[in-house]
């Protein structure tokens, strides 16, 4: 038998540690800890204290930030963890000195300073430049949609919260009558009278909660150029209900922008709405202020660096600013791949894809397989018909838009209509419908066709290539190897200071690795 050496690791033990030989060169606590005592400038945050003539001392703000950008890079968002890893973990006692901030200083000190939060990300951004890190070549914009702090079974319309209100009071009312007609004499019913107090408690907290909300909320209004009323939240109003590949969920829409060179993030920003279109401006002007804030470029924009986004940033409205401030930009519509011979074996090959089979609607014969002749104003079905013209009309952006519709008699003796209608008996009726189809198209002058011809030309193929392998990595590296899949807080303000945190601890390592 082998003669090993026991041991055992349920023991305590008094060590000899010095801190700073724990911090060992070329890892990414030596960077971190160098570049905030050595290159940071903290005194975004001093200005919050008013202790220097009296009072407890605080913690340095440099050692907080060391420890929660630390937490943050490993994936550990929790106050208590952190305050935990503080007390047993020795690198996290080497950044701090031995110090155990209790979790809800750690957790004010993430909420209470958005703008010294964001003083400290220019501040790594600025040394990302200084260290060549940035190539400034081209900008890839794309959005993550993750969690906020509230759930969504509290948002509603105020129509909708308002009945919801009153479902409630007469949820209560049922419950007091219930239970005034209970003596509680017998086992079962005074057990029963205890669960119809608890019940009518909580529906009595809920009540108020609610209609403490409808007493000071106005509605809700969607982006748009006629919005609707979106649904509010009773927790956090200011994040929204969104719907994601995994689900719906109740949350923000975290927009980043990041440098191709070495996947640096220059600019994130956190939106309460799923759309993404009405992100870009407030994006790219982002870029062009902490560009000039921080001295590396007066106008980064004007450089003609490539800015490239996917197609939810599309629309008539951003083509139309990007061509009027002479952005670089190359952003295509939904229907750039139908334009793409390249794509045309893959579309045969892999069979065609529609949305509305997975919200239970009947697919059937897409518009793009008619032939429209814009010229003549025209209209052929797949199998082989005339379509006759039914409306014409000019949209607000001077768009033309044509509505053809199917005859009847074609329609009611053709092959396809189960494949062309989605309710093939209509055309059966003498009062129904052949198939609809419209067509909209412009003059080629739009800033639509603008951005149509630069994404269509073999360049532009070629730079939005590059978007996918640009910032598709930093969310995934983000949320699936760093978990930092949801905002912990609440509120606009705070969740705009805590979506940077995220990307700092990137840019950190970027910085180590490529030193």
């Amino acid at each position: 038998m082998p003669n090993f050496k026991k041991y055992n690791y349920n023991q305590d033990a008094m060590v000899v540690i010095n801190f700073e030989e724990q911090i060992q060169p070329n890892t990414f606590e030596f960077t971190l800890h160098h570049l905030i005592d050595q290159h940071i400038d903290l005194s975004a945050f001093h200005e919050h204290y008013n202790n220097d003539s009296g009072g407890r001392s605080a913690y340095d703000p440099a050692i907080l930030l060391k420890i929660i950008l630390f937490a943050y890079a490993k994936g550990i968002t929790s106050s208590r963890e952190i305050q935990w890893q503080c007390e047993h973990n020795i690198i996290f006692k080497a950044l701090s000195c031995d110090s155990v901030p209790h979790f809800t200083g750690i957790a004010s000190f993430v909420s209470r300073y958005p703008e010294a939060i964001e003083s400290v990300f220019e501040q790594v951004l600025l040394v990302c430049d200084e260290q060549g890190l940035l190539g400034n070549v081209l900008f890839a914009i794309d959005g993550c949609k993750m969690s906020s702090n509230a759930a969504k079974e509290h948002s509603g319309t105020l129509p909708e919260l308002e009945a919801k209100r009153d479902k409630i009071q007469r949820k209560i009312r049922a419950c007091l009558k219930e239970h005034k007609k209970l003596d509680g004499r017998k086992p079962g019913e005074r057990e029963r009278k205890k669960q119809l107090e608890s019940a009518s408690n909580t529906l009595r907290k809920e009540f108020e909660r609610i209609n403490r909300f409808l007493k000071t909320a106005t509605p809700r209004m969607g982006q748009g150029k006629k919005p609707k009323e979106v649904k509010s939240n009773i927790t956090d109003n200011e994040s929204a209900k969104m719907t994601t590949s995994k689900g719906t969920i109740q949350g923000y829409n975290g927009v980043a922008a990041v440098d191709k060179k070495h996947q640096i993030i220059i600019e994130a920003l956190a939106f309460g709405a799923g759309q993404e279109h009405h992100t870009l401006e407030p994006v790219l002007t982002g870029i062009k202020q902490r560009y000039a804030r921080t001295g590396i470029s007066p106008d980064i924009l004007k450089d003609q660096t490539i800015v490239t986004a996917d197609t939810g940033f599309s629309n008539d409205a951003n083509n139309h600013y990007l061509r009027r401030e002479g952005i670089n930009a190359y952003i295509p519509d939904n229907q750039f791949r139908s334009r793409d011979k390249t794509f045309i074996e893959q579309k045969e090959k892999y069979g065609k894809r529609h949305r509305d089979t997975l919200k239970g609607i009947k697919s059937v014969i897409p518009a793009s397989e008619f032939t429209f002749n814009k010229k003549r104003k025209t209209c052929r079905c797949p199998a082989g018909n005339d379509m006759w013209l039914k409306n014409e009309v000019i949209t607000s952006d001077g768009k033309r838009k044509l509505f053809f519709e199917g005859k009847l008699t074609d329609c009611r003796q053709c092959e396809l209509k189960h494949q062309c209608m989605r309710n093939p008996s209509s055309a059966d009726t003498r009062e129904g419908h052949g198939r609809q189809v419209s067509i909209t198209y412009t003059n080629g002058r739009t800033a639509t066709d603008w951005m149509k011809r630069r994404v269509d030309s073999q360049y532009g193929k070629a730079i939005y290539g590059h978007r996918m392998s640009t910032v598709e990595p930093v969310f995934a590296n983000m949320g699936t190897q760093k978990r930092l899949n949801r905002f912990s807080l609440r509120g606009k303000a705070k969740v705009q200071g805590q979506y940077p945190k995220h990307f700092v601890g990137q840019a950190l390592a970027t910085i180590l690795f490529s030193a």
